[in-house]
C-alpha cells in the first residue's frame, strides 16, 4: 500500500477558525497549541501521553485531544470482548482498544476505539513492538463522544479508507444506532433491533445490537445503600 503524506499547512488557514475547520470544526479546547499546531511529531504524541495520561491524534503537523466519555468506553470494551472472542480462537489477527495508536499515513496518527487487523496486515506476523505501528486496520470503529463533530467524523472515515480499512462502523450512543461503511460516504444504518455481522472482513461474526445497548441500561445487582 502507498503512503501519502497529509497536507500539513495551507495558505488558506489565516486564523485559529480555519484551522478548526480544517480538522473538522472540532472543540478548540481539544486542540493543543504547544507544539505549535503545524509543527507537532509523533513524538509530542507519545511525550503527552506518558506525562499527562491523556490521548492526542496527530494531524496536519497539530495534535488534537481524543474525545472520550465513560459510556463510549463500556460500548468500546464490549465490542472489543465480543470481536476478540471471535478473533482470537481463530487466530484470524489482533484487536486492540481506545488507546492503540495507528499511523494510518505518513503525519497522521488515529486512535481508533476499537480496531480488527488481520495477521496478513501485519509485518512478519507478529505483535508489533513500537508504540505508533504503521498499520491499517481491517476494521476501525468510532463511538461517538459529545465533543465528536460530523465533520470531524467525515473527515476521519476518509482517512480511514484511504489508508486501506475496509470496514467502518460509528457508533451512536444517544440514538443507539451503528452507521456501517464499506466506502466513505452512504452507510448501512443499523438499530438496536437489528443484528451486526462482520461482511466480508470477519465473515461469521454476528452481534445482535440489543445486546450491545444493553450495557447502557445495566442496574447493580444491590439495592442503593
Amino acid at each position: 500500500m502507498t503512503l501519502a503524506t497529509p497536507i500539513r499547512s495551507s495558505a488558506s488557514i489565516q486564523t485559529v477558525g480555519d484551522l478548526l475547520h480544517q480538522l473538522g470544526d472540532v472543540p478548540a479546547w481539544r486542540v493543543l497549541l504547544h507544539p505549535l499546531p503545524g509543527t507537532a511529531t509523533e513524538s509530542d504524541v507519545l511525550n503527552l501521553h506518558a506525562r499527562e495520561k491523556r490521548l492526542y491524534e496527530l494531524i496536519d503537523g497539530t495534535l488534537v485531544e481524543k474525545g472520550m466519555g465513560y459510556r463510549e468506553s463500556l460500548l468500546a470494551v464490549f465490542l472489543i470482548t465480543q470481536i476478540n472472542n471471535f478473533v482470537r480462537p481463530l487466530n484470524l489477527g489482533l484487536v486492540s482498544g481506545e488507546a492503540g495508536m495507528l499511523r494510518l499515513l505518513a503525519g497522521l496518527v488515529r486512535i481508533p476505539d476499537v480496531a480488527y487487523i488481520s495477521w496478513t496486515r501485519v509485518p512478519g506476523g507478529k505483535v508489533p513492538t513500537a508504540p505508533i505501528p504503521q498499520l491499517s486496520p481491517d476494521l476501525a470503529v468510532e463511538v461517538l463522544s459529545r465533543s465528536n463533530t460530523v465533520r470531524e467524523m467525515e473527515r476521519k472515515r476518509g482517512e480511514y479508507f484511504d489508508a486501506g480499512v475496509r470496514l467502518v462502523w460509528i457508533v451512536d450512543p444517544d440514538t443507539r444506532t451503528i452507521a456501517v461503511y464499506t466506502a466513505s460516504a452512504s452507510p448501512s444504518m443499523l438499530t438496536e433491533n437489528d443484528v451486526l455481522n462482520g461482511g466480508d472482513v470477519l465473515p461469521g461474526f454476528t452481534l445482535p445490537l440489543a445486546n450491545l445497548f444493553a450495557e447502557l441500561d445495566r442496574l447493580s445487582a444491590q439495592p442503593p445503600v
